[in-house]
């Protein structure tokens, strides 16, 4: 089946006008012939009508479901055009929804995101913010903020009046308690991040201890090249792949060491970049070889690194050298050449661990940038309000419903009178 949809005041004319039909029951499918403008028959679809606002743009909205392949939802289309429709712009009926307050922009950009979705875990967490889950979650905290400005608004403007005496102490808890639960929804969502875009997972160390070897057996396909020469990988190789219902992307990483080689030089800094960017990091260890000032250097390069690392020691097939009492937690022990399952059930239990159940998250760098710019505006309220700065106070707490607006829809100056004169008994 294909489905051509109409939206606009004419919708409901245009559908009488291809099916020769007086009437369609709104949200009743309705089996009929459809025509071309001379009247030629193209074929028997199903019409359903949807009257606003109950439809997806709030408009007037006609689906004609006909039968599926290129040329007969394209004479229909033709058709459409004949009586005078024209062709949606891309996102043309997501934006009418918006204007229409069918949904709020961190809808909309939950549909466009869920379309590219590539794991199941982004599946699940846009199809919560379709629902409307951010949503609910700025309303109540553009709600907050607007009791906080609604009482400091009254503080200024109508002193004379019998406000709380503990006023200034009830704001400071109300904003600590906000700016701690926005402060966690953000690290949360950049830690989670890779729940949406996919986990970055660098696989690090020294030249020839088995990098490439372990990239090939993971995407069971000859991508990198092997060599017993170190320095061959000489910039980092990025692969996607599915681990359980996760999106990953795997980075192999050019040797570390000191090399005097430029290019080498070059492959090395990238490869410094890649950990410092990972979500995962697979650090390998040649267990056949004793442990060197390259190996410590990896150590040293990792010890900082806030991110969970995965300690391996390679050729677990050869006799047995390096101290693995060097590392800081046990390692694993594998020939990456021949199999790499137990590291895959390890990355699929951990990754399973990071699925985030009920819990909002931040799903775009726009919205993170939006909370981020928000939380900067409170703090600064903050602290001019212990200054007893109260106009300049209620400035930035503006400021701080404003970017929370940028997530959802522009914030209006009704709404704070609303709740300054329904908090509170004034102009009586």
């Amino acid at each position: 089946m294909a489905i051509v949809r109409v939206s606009g005041p004419a919708s409901l004319n245009l559908a009488k006008r291809l099916s020769g039909r007086e009437t369609f029951t709104p949200r009743y499918a309705s089996l009929t012939p459809i025509y071309n403008h001379d009247m030629s028959f193209i074929d028997e679809a199903l019409v359903i009508y949807f009257k606003a606002p109950n439809s997806f743009t709030g408009e007037d909205v006609v689906e004609f479901q006909c039968h599926g392949g290129v040329m007969v939802a394209s004479m229909i289309v033709d058709a459409l055009l004949q009586y005078g429709a024209r062709l949606a712009m891309p996102g043309e009926f997501s934006k009418r929804a918006f204007l229409n307050n069918k949904m709020d922009f961190s809808q909309a950009q939950a549909i466009a995101s869920l379309i590219e979705a590539k794991s199941e875990d982004a599946a699940r967490i846009l199809a919560r913010q379709m629902r409307g889950s951010l949503g609910q979650f700025v309303d109540e905290a553009r709600e907050s903020l607007l009791h906080i400005l609604a009482h400091v608004e009254v503080s200024i403007d109508y002193a004379e009046e019998d406000l709380p005496t503990d006023l200034l102490n009830q704001i400071k808890k109300m904003l600590e308690t906000f700016t701690q639960k926005m402060s966690q929804i953000v690290q949360t969502s950049q830690q989670r991040k890779g729940l949406i875009h996919g986990f970055r997972v660098a696989i690090v160390g020294k030249p020839n201890v088995g990098k490439s070897s372990l990239l090939n057996t993971l995407l069971q396909n000859e991508r990198a090249i092997i060599s017993d020469i170190a320095g061959t990988t000489r910039d980092t190789i990025e692969e996607e792949l599915r681990i359980g219902t996760h999106l990953v992307k795997i980075i192999d990483t050019a040797g570390i060491r000191q090399s005097s080689e430029k290019i080498e030089q070059i492959g090395i800094a990238r490869s410094r970049k890649a950990v410092d960017e990972a979500d995962i990091i697979l650090a390998l260890f040649d267990g056949s070889l004793c442990a060197d000032n390259q190996d410590k250097e990896i150590l040293s390069l990792l010890k900082n690194a806030k991110k969970e690392i995965f300690y391996i020691i390679n050729k677990s097939d050869l006799p047995q050298s390096f101290d693995a009492s060097l590392l800081p937690n046990e390692p694993m022990r594998l020939s990456a050449k021949e199999d790499a399952s137990s590291l895959i059930n390890k990355l699929t239990n951990y990754l399973d661990s990071q699925e985030s159940g009920a819990e909002l998250l931040l799903t775009s760098a726009h919205q993170i940038h939006a909370v981020s710019q928000a939380l900067e505006a409170i703090n600064e309220a903050s602290y001019l309000l212990e200054e007893g700065s109260l106009e300049l106070f209620a400035f930035h707490l503006n400021e701080a419903i404003n970017a929370l607006g940028l997530i959802t829809r522009p914030y209006g100056v009704d709404e704070m009178l609303d709740k300054m004169f329904g908090t509170f008994c004034l102009g009586k």
